[in-house]
């Protein structure tokens, strides 16, 4: 399979030609290149109607695998008053979408929906004005069906979607925001619909268009892409981690048919013609490493090393009420201590990148979640104009988070770059798990202040551990991929971790995060990123235990104990819901009759799936 899309290319396969025409709202340019480049403030970068009278939304964020994209699909739809199966969606490829943030922060629906939301309305008024003008039917008298808009008063007088626009494009300007990435946001004149005029949204019956090729096998993913002339790379990493080549001895390769070293600083890569060649390289290659000590300590070190380290910067993000006072005044104190290691993404597969890089331009094939600040990020590493870049956006082995995927297409831009051909660039499983960005190890303290009567008066959750965006959260700067930083690219390194996003009540309350240095600072296995929500398994894992504790110290029904210090509305639905659908009116009395005989959490929201986690219960009774 081999893919190379471009705006021109795609728009043409769609029937979106522009052509000269006089109607209202409809561009009167003869070439498709009024289209370039893309304008945010555009109605035509976001809807596009087929000669069939079908339309197109394209959108600058990727699914993942969520499900998201059906979410899009099914907005546009509605506005447009089509069948769902009638529109399709184009995500992720920079040259035809406007960079709106990949997949990033849960905006998917709430800010990149409702962006393609906004235009489909808008495309919808101007559809209308347009039939209105064709039938000469006042625009209070069109309804629209399937994508078809006749005379209220006389059904015969029609005009299709097709017939109006199809195959040309939209020259309408919306309301930009002036913002990219997550927050772009565009408004027309149409108000999108209201809630009690949905057919589609909300009504059930739209399946994802995903799942049967999928479990079929048929669908075209990242390692399926093939380039013409395509050469096949390989990453060597170091035996010691911090440990860079020193010598390169290319001559035990030589009997390996048009093997080629790339060697620059600390990267070291071979390319081949043939995958299993460039495999055979990779390992016999003879490299000198320098002499480097094994910077990290051993796993059962690791918590030890993380209270003991230095703080490079603390956040109090939360200091309700006289906390200290509230402690000193206690009848009881409840502490305990929740410890948590680095995570591999550990993606179904090791990652794959694909860049082709000739001539001043590279077009890059990724399973990142954000392709245009990959696309920006190679721009940068391979010093090339930014718009002589483009990412093209394909499905992955998966991603919750900055895992390895834009190290892989780095990697393959760089070697690609070098030989002046394709490379495809995959690692092996355990290079996968060995070098992938981590999810950041941590210590979590939390401390309870209880009152006579068992109340918490007062409630403090301190976290210290490695920055969980050691790594930016997209690979927009070379500094924030291994390849960048294994050829010296200066680093720009982001202290942070952050409280948990609990909204427990109690009338004293302070929440702080400690950052500690990394254990090595460069070209690290170990470089820290964020893992799904940033911080959000660590600081949950340890919350919610820590409130199963609590109802245990105060023998409280866990589900009401945290009823108990809940405000929201919403929140307390949450908590009302999970406690019915796991039964726990049934295991309630379980729980009266050994409350008291174990430490072990036992609210539904099971903390069982945390199996790396220790709970360490510490001295309780008054302070």
């Amino acid at each position: 399979m081999t893919i190379n899309i471009n705006r021109r290319e795609a728009l043409a396969g769609a029937g979106a030609l522009v052509v000269s025409v006089a109607l209202p709202g409809v561009a009167t340019a003869g070439t498709l290149a009024s289209r370039l480049p893309l304008k945010p403030e555009q109605l035509a970068t976001y809807i596009s109607v087929n000669a069939d009278g079908s339309a197109v939304a394209w959108i600058g964020k990727v699914d993942m695998g969520q499900g998201t994209d059906i979410g899009w699909l099914i907005m546009v739809a509605e506005e447009l008053d089509l069948p769902a199966e009638r529109v399709s969606i184009v995500q992720g490829h920079t040259d035809v979408t406007v960079n709106q943030g990949g997949a990033s922060g849960s905006t998917g629906l709430a800010k990149g929906g409702m962006a393609l939301r906004n235009a489909a309305a808008e495309a919808r008024r101007v559809l209308i004005e347009m039939a209105s003008e064709r039938l000469n039917v006042p625009v209070e008298r069109l309804t629209v069906a399937n994508g078809v808009v006749s005379d209220k008063n006389d059904a015969g007088r029609k005009v299709s979607y097709g017939e109006l626009i199809g195959g040309r494009h939209f020259d309408v300007t919306l309301e930009w925001n002036k913002q990219y990435g997550n927050d772009l946001d565009v408004k027309g004149k149409a108000k999108p619909k209201a809630a009690n005029e949905y057919k589609l949204v909300g009504k059930g019956g739209v399946r994802r268009r995903d799942v049967a090729p999928k479990v079929l096998g048929t669908l075209e993913y990242m390692v399926d892409v093939k380039v013409p002339g395509m050469l096949h790379g390989r990453m060597i990493r170091p035996p010691v981690a911090g440990a860079v080549p020193t010598a390169v001895d290319e001559s035990s390769v030589k009997d390996i048919p048009g093997v080629k070293v790339v060697w620059k600083q600390g990267f070291l890569g071979v390319v081949a013609p043939k995958e299993w060649d460039a495999i055979r390289a990779s390992e016999k290659l003879k490299v000198t490493w320098s002499d480097a000590k094994a910077p990290f300590p051993n796993q059962a070190a690791i918590y030890d090393h993380i209270r003991k380290a230095s703080v490079v910067k603390r956040d109090v993000e939360q200091n309700l009420g006289d906390v200290d006072a509230a402690f000193a005044a206690a009848a009881s104190v409840v502490e305990r201590s929740y410890e948590w290691p680095f995570q591999s993404h550990a993606g179904m597969s090791p990652a794959c990148g694909v860049a082709d890089v000739r001539e001043g331009e590279a077009t890059i094939w990724s399973g990142t979640q954000k392709p245009h600040y990959a696309a920006q990020g190679v721009a940068k590493m391979l010093n090339l104009p930014v718009d002589k870049v483009k990412c093209v956006s394909m499905t992955g082995p998966g991603s919750y988070g900055r895992n390895d995927a834009g190290d892989a297409t780095m990697d393959a831009a760089v070697l690609s770059q070098a030989v002046g051909k394709p490379v495809r660039v995959q690692g092996m499983r355990y290079e996968g798990h060995g070098w992938d960005p981590k999810a950041p190890a941590s210590v979590h303290v939390a401390r309870a202040a209880l009152d006579k009567d068992g109340k918490v008066v007062a409630w403090q959750f301190e976290t210290k551990g490695f920055s969980k965006r050691d790594l930016f959260t997209n690979e927009g700067d070379p500094a924030h991929t291994l390849a960048g930083q294994l050829m010296g690219v200066p680093l720009k390194h982001t202290a942070i971790f952050g409280a948990p996003g609990e909204s427990y009540v109690f009338d004293a309350k302070r929440k702080a995060s400690e950052t500690i240095p990394p254990l090595l600072d460069r070209g690290s296995p170990l470089r820290t990123s964020h893992m799904r929500d940033p911080g959000g398994p660590q600081t949950t894992f340890a919350v919610e235990s820590f409130m199963d504790e609590l109802a245990l110290a105060t023998n409280t029904d866990p589900v009401a104990f945290r009823l108990r210090y809940l405000k929201d509305a919403r929140d307390i639905a949450v908590i009302k819901a999970a406690a019915e659908k796991a039964g726990w009116g049934r295991a309630a009395s379980w729980w009266r009759t050994t409350a008291g005989k174990s430490s072990r959490p036992t609210c539904c929201a099971s903390a069982s799936k945390a199996t790396s986690c220790r709970a360490r219960a510490a001295r309780s009774g008054k302070r």
